[in-house]
């Protein structure tokens, strides 16, 4: 049997703005509506299901994007002001290469440490 994560929730003070700033930065579908949830669908029918909360736990989310894909994304993140970092503590502004690829981290609206990253940790000998 093969086991995929089918949704995860991502705690939110505003769902919709939250859901709307990931779409908009990571080029995806607009978010829709299930129930309480905003949802933004990725890959592989696997969803982030944003929850009004109160005050939002900050989490860590890493999206593996195509190597074409990085540089407008990294763009998008510019033209709206948000700084970038080639580290998870945000000591460093910037992108790494590490294994090869390309990544950076990026904070979302409620706080969440987001990264895209070209190729999966390891993977580069």
């Amino acid at each position: 049997m093969s086991i995929a994560l089918n949704h995860t929730i991502v705690e939110s003070r505003d769902p919709d703005a939250g859901a709307a700033f990931l779409t908009e930065v990571l080029g995806l579908p607009a978010p829709t509506h299930f129930g309480p949830f905003t949802v933004v669908e990725v890959a592989h029918g696997t969803s982030l299901d944003y929850m009004t909360v109160d005050e939002p736990h900050p989490q860590h989310y890493a999206f593996l994007v195509p190597d074409e894909e990085f540089g407008v994304i990294t763009e998008r993140l510019r033209a709206r002001g948000t700084p970038t970092f080639a580290d998870p503590m945000h000591r460093r502004p910037g992108h790494n290469t590490n294994d090869g690829g390309q990544g950076t981290y990026f904070d979302s609206p409620e706080g969440h440490n987001l990264e895209i990253l070209t190729r999966p940790y390891g993977s580069g000998g």
